[in-house]
C-alpha cells in the first residue's frame, strides 16, 4: 500500500515531442535466393529424362519370357529387336492388339540358345541385334553434374574465406549511418514546445547554414553540444531536427557500437568516423548514450577499462587534438551526465551542456495535442484537465498514456476514447495492472481500508499535501491498495512544512491500523521506506536539521565510478550517529502528529473506510465530502485543514477562515 507524492523537487522543464509518425517503413520484396535457378534448372531435366524413358514405353505391353516364346510358337511376332548386352527383347506383333502395339520381355544375357533362334526363323520373325545406346543427355550430365558440384564447392569456400577476410580488415570500420540532406525530415516545427533549447542550438544550425558569417567576425561555433536530460524526453529527436534545419550530412552512431572484442577496434571506427564526416563537411555526428564508452578513465574495481578508455582517448583527439576538425559539430546525448570523463567535457570538446528535463503543464499540453492529432478524441475529455493530472511524465510517458487511453477505449467496443479511457490509463500507468485474480478476506480488507482511509484523511486534512484525487482497495500492481494525489499546480522546490506533511501522508496508513486494530501489519513496507528517505535527505542533503545544521553530506558515490570503491563516507561516526538520530526524531515526531491529527477525526476516517468497503474506490470530491459529513463542517467548497502548528481551522476555496456549523 502505498502514495504517490513527489520525493524531490522536480525542476523546470522544456520538453520535446515529435508531431510525425517516423515508423520505419516497410521493406521491399525480399530478393530471389541465389540457389533458385539452379533448382529449376535441375527440376526441368529431371522431368525431361522421366518423359523421355515413358515416352520409350508407351503402348507397350511387358510380358514374360515365357509369353514371349509362347507367342513366337503361335507365329503372332513379327519383329523382335534383341540386346545381347542387357537381355531386353523389344517387338510388335502381326496383328495389332487393342491398346498396345508391341511387346517388352526379358531375355537371357549374351545370346538366345540356338533352338530359340531357329524357331525365330523358322516362324519368319524378323530378329535385329541392338548394341546399348547411351543417351546424351544423360552422358553430358554424368559428367557435368559431378564436374560442377565440385567447381561449385571450391567457389564457395573461396568466397567464404575472402568473406572472413573482409570482415576482419573492416572490423575497424566505422557503424555509423550516414543521411543525406533529403534526411531526416524532422525540422524544429515537428517538436513540441522546446522553445529555449530551440533558441541555444540554433547557432549550431546558423553555422551549418552560413559558416561565413561566423569567421568574418572571428566567432568561433562549439564544436560539441551535449543533450542532458531524463529518458523519453526527446534528446535524439531534437538532434535530428537539427540535421534537418540545417541540411548538411547526419551521421548516426551509438556509444555500444565502438566496443568490440577486439582490442583497438574502438579507436580505429572512431578515427574511420571522424574521416567519414571530414569527407562530407559540414556535416553533423551524433552520438547517442555516450555515457558507454565516455566514462571516466581509470573508474571503477581494479582499475579501467583498456578498450574503452583507448576509444575515449581517440574520441578527445579527433574532436580537440593536435589535428583540427573544421566543420564538423558533434551532438551527443546522455541521461548520465555525471558519469562523463572531465576531459570530454571541457571547453573546446562539448563547449555546451543543454538541459532536456521533463515538460511543464503547458509544454505537456502541447505534447497532447501532437498526440491527439491521429486519435479519435471524444468531447467529455478536456486536455487541460489530462496535462494537470500527469505531473512528472515525459514525452514518451504521455505518448504512452494516449496509446493505453486508446486501448483502454478498444477493450469496451468504443468508437472514440472518453475521459473514463483516460482515468483508466492514467491508473494503469501511475498505479500499475489492477489484479482481479488477487481475492482477500475480511480481515485483510477491512485492514487496507483503514490503511487508504489514512493516507486519504492526511492527504486531506492538512494544510500544503497535495489533494487526494483517488483511493482504492483493489490490488493494484505490487500494493494491496492505492491513494493517489495530484498536484494542483506545478511545484519547483518544496520547504520543510510541505516535507513534513508529506511524512504524516505516508505514515497515515500505519497510524491508522494502530489506532483501529491495535497493531501494524506488512502494507506499510514501502511507505516507510520512502518516509525514511525523505527523512534522511533532509538531515543530510536538504540542511533541515537543528542539530546537523546547514551541511550537506550527499549520497555515497557509486562504486563503477571509481570514487567509493568500499563506500567510504567523509563524516566522523559520531556525525553518522547525529543523522540518525535526526531522522528517527522527524520521522517519531510526524507520527505522533498524524496519530493525533487521526485521532481527532476518528468520525472521518471511520467514515472512508466504511466507503472503501463498500465502493472500493472513492475520489477525491468523495473523500471531502464524507470527511466534512462526518466531522461536521462546511461543504461544497470548504476544506478542513491542520496548520503546522497543529490547529484546525476550515478555508473555502480562497483560503479564507469558515466558522464551523453549529450544532
Amino acid at each position: 500500500m502505498s502514495i504517490n507524492p513527489p520525493e524531490s523537487p522536480p525542476e523546470p522543464s522544456k520538453v520535446p515531442h515529435k508531431a510525425k509518425n517516423d515508423e520505419p517503413r516497410a521493406g521491399g520484396p525480399r530478393p530471389w535466393p541465389r540457389w533458385l535457378p539452379l533448382a529449376v534448372v535441375g527440376i526441368v531435366v529431371a522431368v525431361f529424362l522421366v518423359t523421355s524413358m515413358r515416352a520409350s514405353n508407351e503402348n507397350s505391353t511387358n510380358i514374360t519370357f515365357s509369353n514371349f516364346v509362347d507367342e513366337v510358337a503361335d507365329g503372332t511376332v513379327k519383329s523382335v529387336e534383341y540386346n545381347p548386352t542387357t537381355g531386353q527383347i523389344a517387338g510388335t506383333f502381326k496383328k495389332d492388339r487393342p491398346g498396345t502395339k508391341g511387346f517388352t520381355s526379358s531375355g537371357p544375357n549374351n545370346d538366345l540358345q540356338e533352338a530359340q533362334l531357329a524357331q525365330l526363323e523358322t516362324q519368319g520373325v524378323d530378329v535385329t541385334y541392338v548394341r546399348e545406346k547411351a543417351n546424351p543427355l544423360l552422358g553430358a550430365l554424368l559428367w557435368v553434374l559431378p564436374l560442377a558440384l565440385i567447381i561449385g564447392f571450391f567457389i564457395w569456400m573461396n568466397k567464404r574465406a575472402q568473406g572472413q577476410m573482409g570482415a576482419v580488415m573492416n572490423i575497424g570500420r566505422s557503424r555509423a549511418k550516414v543521411y543525406n540532406a533529403e534526411k531526416p525530415e524532422t525540422s524544429f516545427s515537428d517538436v513540441a514546445g522546446y522553445e529555449p533549447v530551440k533558441q541555444e542550438i540554433t547557432e549550431v544550425v546558423d553555422f551549418l547554414k552560413n559558416p561565413g558569417k561566423f569567421k568574418e567576425i572571428g566567432a568561433r561555433i562549439p564544436r560539441g553540444v551535449l543533450l542532458v536530460g531524463p529518458p523519453g524526453t526527446g534528446k535524439t529527436l531534437i538532434a535530428r531536427a537539427v540535421a534537418g534545419e540545417a541540411g548538411v550530412p547526419f551521421i548516426a552512431i551509438t556509444g555500444s557500437d565502438f566496443m568490440e572484442m577486439f582490442v583497438g577496434v574502438g579507436a580505429a571506427r572512431v578515427r574511420d568516423l571522424f574521416q567519414t564526416a571530414r569527407k562530407q563537411a559540414p556535416a553533423i555526428i551524433f552520438v547517442d548514450e555516450i555515457d558507454s564508452i565516455g566514462r571516466k578513465r581509470g573508474a571503477g574495481l581494479g582499475g579501467g577499462h583498456d578498450e574503452r578508455e583507448q576509444t575515449l582517448n581517440q574520441m578527445l583527439a579527433e574532436m580537440d587534438g593536435f589535428e583540427t576538425s573544421e566543420g564538423i559539430v558533434m551532438i551527443a546525448a546522455t541521461n548520465r551526465p555525471d558519469v562523463l570523463d572531465p576531459a570530454l567535457l571541457r571547453p573546446g570538446r562539448f563547449d555546451r551542456q543543454i538541459m532536456v528535463p521533463l515538460p511543464t503543464l503547458d509544454e505537456r499540453i502541447d505534447i497532447l495535442k501532437v498526440h491527439f492529432r491521429d486519435k479519435k478524441i471524444a468531447g467529455d475529455v478536456q486536455i487541460e484537465i489530462v496535462g494537470r493530472g500527469t505531473p512528472g511524465m515525459s514525452g514518451a510517458d504521455l505518448a504512452n498514456l494516449v496509446n493505453e487511453a486508446a486501448l483502454f477505449a478498444v477493450r469496451r467496443g468504443e468508437s472514440s476514447v472518453h475521459k473514463e479511457d483516460f482515468e483508466d490509463a492514467r491508473d494503469r500507468v501511475l498505479m500499475g495492472l489492477k489484479r482481479p485474480t488477487v481475492v482477500m478476506n475480511d480481515e485483510e480488507k477491512e485492514h487496507t481500508a483503514f490503511h487508504e482511509a489514512g493516507h486519504a484523511i492526511s492527504a486531506y486534512l492538512l494544510e500544503h499535501a497535495d489533494p487526494v484525487h483517488k483511493v482504492t482497495i483493489l490490488p493494484t500492481g505490487m500494493a494491496l491498495g492505492m491513494t493517489q494525489q495530484l498536484p494542483e499546480e506545478e511545484r519547483y522546490s518544496h520547504d520543510r512544512f510541505f516535507l513534513n506533511d508529506m511524512l504524516c501522508v505516508l505514515l497515515g496508513g500505519r497510524v491508522a491500523e494502530d489506532l483501529v486494530f491495535g497493531s501494524q501489519s506488512t502494507g506499510a513496507s514501502n511507505d516507510l521506506v520512502r518516509g525514511t528517505e525523505i527523512a534522511r535527505r533532509m538531515v543530510r542533503e536538504w540542511g533541515m536539521s537543528d542539530r546537523v545544521g546547514p551541511m550537506a553530506w550527499g549520497a555515497q558515490g557509486a562504486v563503477f565510478l571509481g570514487e567509493d570503491l568500499v563506500h567510504t563516507r567523509d563524516y566522523s561516526d559520531v556525525t553518522a550517529h547525529v543523522i540518525d538520530q535526526e531522522v528517527e526524531h522527524i520521522l517519531r515526531s510526524q507520527e505522533i502528529r498524524t496519530r493525533e491529527l487521526l485521532t481527532k477525526n476518528r468520525l472521518g476516517l471511520d467514515a472512508v473506510a466504511q466507503a472503501l468497503l463498500e465502493h472500493e474506490s472513492l475520489d477525491g470530491l468523495e473523500v471531502e465530502r464524507l470527511v466534512d459529513g462526518a466531522i461536521g463542517y462546511h461543504a461544497g467548497g470548504a476544506r478542513h485543514v491542520t496548520l503546522a502548528d497543529g490547529t484546525d481551522e476550515v478555508v473555502d476555496e480562497e483560503g479564507r477562515e469558515i466558522a464551523p456549523v453549529s450544532d
